[in-house]
């Protein structure tokens, strides 16, 4: 039997998450200045006790506003999720060895755990099922949490196929983002309703599939075959437990920043998997930084098999329909997505949104997001 993994909303309390922690971390900064105020005229002839209060108090201080704001924005979810140790709560991901299997046979692909419980809220019944799910990779090796989002009329008719769409937040991220933050199944169960969307399932993950390593959804040589997973295992567990479209015609990819751009990678490179993609003020190629490492095994063709406008200028265009956001004023992408924009050209074809002031928070991409999955509804075939 499959293990049942823990919820957000089950971080013991110590957690990084838990309100006790943070309270903790913030008594300790308030209670480290308080002591700098009361010490320091005692210790005016001693340099290296003023200075060791100094440091001390600084560092409680940066550690609170640090754990405020990993709790607002859910990054991390768990000390092991943090340490990169794999069976951490929250988006926790982890490695194990291909083929395994359990006493009953092959492991099954994709195990449903139980109603996802976010946050302290559960979708109303006529919104659909909110589920928390783990998948495994079969050719990856990659184990990674996932929340479902399955529409009323997944239930109502049990012989109909819906299309699908992967969402992927930022990174670090966490996916609980795209429910509290971004209200992505709140927001498509309100288009279903209206019939402005067609009922679809959403399969919401963050990128970071090995944390604390940022793959950008990378094949990385010698290394996490994150591509692959959300390439070929993802489609393959999803089709296996739900029943879902047919791929490519059925399938999409969306996502914001990081997740934008795994979004028009995955459509641009695996047309076969994916027939669109949607990019909330995403990029177009991945730097090299202290959470990618190399991910290109030192290779400029395969960075450059990764560069999107460098596959434009240079591969065919694949027959995928793309969405690019970006604002005039406030996102540092905006040249680039008009780059982008201007060298696409048939059978691929793109679409975009410019706000006139934006920035990169989820407080554009909650105004984007409708408009999005509006555009989306007559991209994916039935």
């Amino acid at each position: 039997m499959a293990q049942r993994p823990a919820e957000p909303g089950e971080l013991t309390s110590m957690g990084l998450t838990g309100t006790p922690f943070i309270v903790l971390v913030c008594v300790l900064a308030l209670a480290a200045l308080a002591g700098v105020v009361w010490v320091a005229p005692w210790a005016a002839r001693g340099v290296p006790a003023r200075v060791g209060l100094l440091l001390v108090s600084q560092v409680l201080l940066l550690a609170a506003l640090l754990t405020v704001a990993n709790a607002y924005f859910a990054f991390y979810g768990s000390w092991g999720d943090l340490l990169g140790m794999p069976g951490g709560t929250g988006d926790a991901a982890g490695h194990r060895p291909r083929g395994g299997s359990g006493p009953g046979g092959p492991d099954p692909l994709l195990v449903p755990a139980h109603d996802a419980f976010v946050d302290g809220h559960r979708l109303p019944a006529k919104d659909g099922r909110l589920e928390a799910v783990t998948i495994h990779g079969a050719r990856s090796g990659i184990t990674a949490l996932a929340y479902v989002y399955l529409p009323p009329q997944y239930f109502q008719d049990r012989t109909r196929r819906f299309p699908v769409t992967l969402a992927l937040t930022g990174y670090p991220g966490n996916a609980r983002n795209l429910i509290t933050r971004l209200r992505l199944p709140q927001t498509a169960a309100q288009e279903i309703a209206a019939r402005r969307l067609k009922p679809m399932i959403f399969i919401m993950m963050r990128p970071m599939v090995t944390p604390p390593r940022d793959t950008e959804c990378t094949d990385v040589p010698d290394g996490p075959l994150a591509e692959t997973f959300f390439a070929r295992d993802l489609p393959a567990a999803v089709q296996e437990a739900y029943r879902t479209v047919p791929a490519p015609a059925g399938w999409s990819a969306m996502g914001d920043s990081t997740g934008g751009y795994c979004a028009l990678k995955l459509a641009m490179r695996h047309s076969d998997r994916y027939a669109a993609g949607i990019s909330l003020s995403g990029y177009y190629k991945a730097l090299r930084d202290i959470t990618t490492g190399d991910l290109y095994g030192g290779s400029p063709a395969y960075r450059n098999e990764n560069d999107l406008v460098w596959r434009l200028r240079h591969r065919p265009a694949p027959p995928v329909d793309v969405l690019v956001t970006t604002s005039r004023v406030g996102e540092r992408d905006y040249r680039a997505t008009r780059r982008f924009i201007a060298l696409v050209r048939p059978p691929m074809r793109v679409a975009s949104i410019t706000l006139p002031t934006g920035g990169h928070h989820f407080s554009v991409w909650n105004r984007e997001l409708t408009p999005a999955l509006r555009w989306l509804n007559d991209r994916l075939g039935v």
